[in-house]
This record gives C-alpha cells, structure tokens and sequence, in this order.
C-alpha cells in the first residue's frame, strides 16, 4: 500500500540566524526575502515542500527576541503562537556564534511544549567542524532535542538528511495544498515584500526596522505589463529623505531592483509606481499595524 505522509513544521530561532533562506530553499523557490538585517521576516510565511509520497508544510516565523515595541511584541507572539500548532518544530541556530542569552529565552519557551523539536546548526560553512562540538555539546544540556544536524542553508550542505528527517516525522495522512503550490502568500504580500528586501538591502542603521510597505494597486494592464503602485512607510521625516535619497537616487534605485525581481518572479513586464509617506512611530500603534497587515 502506497503510504502518503503530510504534516506542518515550524522554524523557529533568533533574528538573522539563515531561517528564511532555509525555506527558500526547502522549496526551491524564493518566498520569504533575506537580508543580513535582524528581524527581516515580520509575518507568518507558509512554504510547501511536496514530493511524490509527502508534503510537508513550513511556517517561517519572525525571529524570537525579546520586544522593544508593539511590532516586536506581535512578531514574538506569532513565532511563539506556531509551536502550539504543528508536527515538528525546526529551531534554527547560527553555529558561527557563540550560544546565550538570545539562546536561553527561546529554549525557556520550549520547556513546555510536547512537539518533537529539531535542533538546526545552520552556516556551517562559516565553522571549523571541530569548534562544532562545544556548541553542540552546549545545546544537549540544556534540551532533550529529537536530532541534532549541522546544515549549510546558503550552500546546501546536509540539507537531504535534513529532509529525510523532517519526512520520518511527518504522519500519515492526505495532502493539504495542490502539488504545485508552493505558497499560501497572495502577490500582493510577495510584491511588498520585494519592495521591502530592496529597502534593507540599500539601507543602514534604523531605516530597515522603521519601513512598511504597502501594494495599493496590482493590475494586469491589456498591453501585457503588471502595474504596481506601493507605499513605503517611516516614521521619521529624516527618514523619508534617505529613502528617496538625493535628486529621488535612492528611490530610484530601490524601484529598479525590486522591478527586476518582480519581472523575474511574476514572469511579466512591471511597471513599479513608489511613494515615501511618513507615519509617525507606526511600530507602537496598533491601528497602524492593522491597517499594515499585523493582526
């Protein structure tokens, strides 16, 4: 009898420790952006890996830390919130760095959950296999982890045996998205999302962590071309200058990046639209981060 196996997995970890670019390439596809900017990712990002005989269900959560402001308070609550609700739970570490503080928080949160629990030694390639063992040996103290696997995300290495792991703790059960769906995230949220990577990507100091972006108007136009008008939010007025940058560069430059993705992405002509608009400490108010999407 042919076995069919499926189930949803949580990646967990502190900011900047390689969890999206593990997704990304779970799935094959770029889904979640990635920049060396902690706390990049700031919603829930479904990525579905299916192969003849399982699918299994990632849940790219923001960063654990502990909060500074409303927006850092819903980000830790949603990671935290994900443990409740899956099959396996992925906690991703940076190898290269030695483990704390940071590290010692989310393992407090585990403490109590049931959900067998991975530990990923992620950016291996930044590691002397030998210097792995006190990390390694740090961790084991402290959690009866299920496995322990030292993967590279940006090259790949272990990956497979990874996979293979994630697969033997996945159930038996029936598929819950079609095989070739890759996502559950809209293009609107795929769009803004771009947007945003080409802000932290340009950007230094606390322009990252004080822009949204929001897509106003997608459009297929009858000429072919997918018209896109965003918004891109800051706190400051100081901060809207930056963005725009001298003569409207650096403005420029963000629209032709996120353009040449988007291009890439959609596999459609963009005709990308941005405005810089100022919204005063948006990150501590919460009907400003509804009105942004974080509810």
């Amino acid at each position: 009898m042919f076995l069919i196996k499926s189930g949803f997995i949580s990646i967990i970890g502190r900011p900047n420790v390689g969890k999206s670019t593990l997704l990304n390439q779970f799935v094959g596809h770029k889904i979640a952006i990635v920049s060396d900017k902690p706390q990049t990712t700031r919603n829930r990002i479904l990525g579905i890996l299916t192969t003849e005989d399982a699918q299994a269900v990632f849940i790219d959560t923001p960063g654990i830390h502990k909060p500074r402001h409303k927006l850092g308070a819903y980000m830790t609550r949603l990671a935290q919130k994900t443990l409740e609700e899956v099959d396996l739970v992925l906690y991703v570490v940076d190898a290269s760095v030695p483990p704390g503080g940071g590290e010692e928080y989310i393992l407090d949160q585990l403490q109590d959950i049931k959900t067998p629990v991975l530990l990923v030694l992620n950016k291996i390639d930044l590691v002397n296999k030998p210097e792995l063992l006190p990390v390694i040996d740090w961790f084991q103290k402290r959690y009866s982890f299920q496995e322990i696997v030292p993967v590279s995300a940006l090259n790949g290495e272990n990956l497979e045996q990874l996979k293979m792991l994630i697969t033997a703790n996945l159930t038996e059960g029936p598929f819950f998205y079609p095989a070739e769906m890759v996502t559950d995230q809209p293009e609107v949220f795929v769009a803004g999302e771009i947007i945003r990577e080409k802000v932290l990507h340009l950007t230094r100091e606390e322009i990252p962590h004080a822009v949204a972006v929001v897509i106003e108007q997608m459009q297929q136009r009858p000429n072919g071309v997918l018209y896109i008008a965003g918004v891109i939010y800051v706190e400051r007025d100081s901060q809207k200058g930056i963005i725009i940058g001298k003569k409207g560069g650096m403005l420029k430059e963000i629209g032709k990046l996120a353009r040449q993705e988007l291009e890439a992405i959609f596999g459609s002509r963009v005709y990308l639209e941005l405005w810089v608009k100022v919204k005063k400490d948006w990150r501590d108010d919460e009907q400003i981060l509804r009105s942004l999407g974080y509810q």
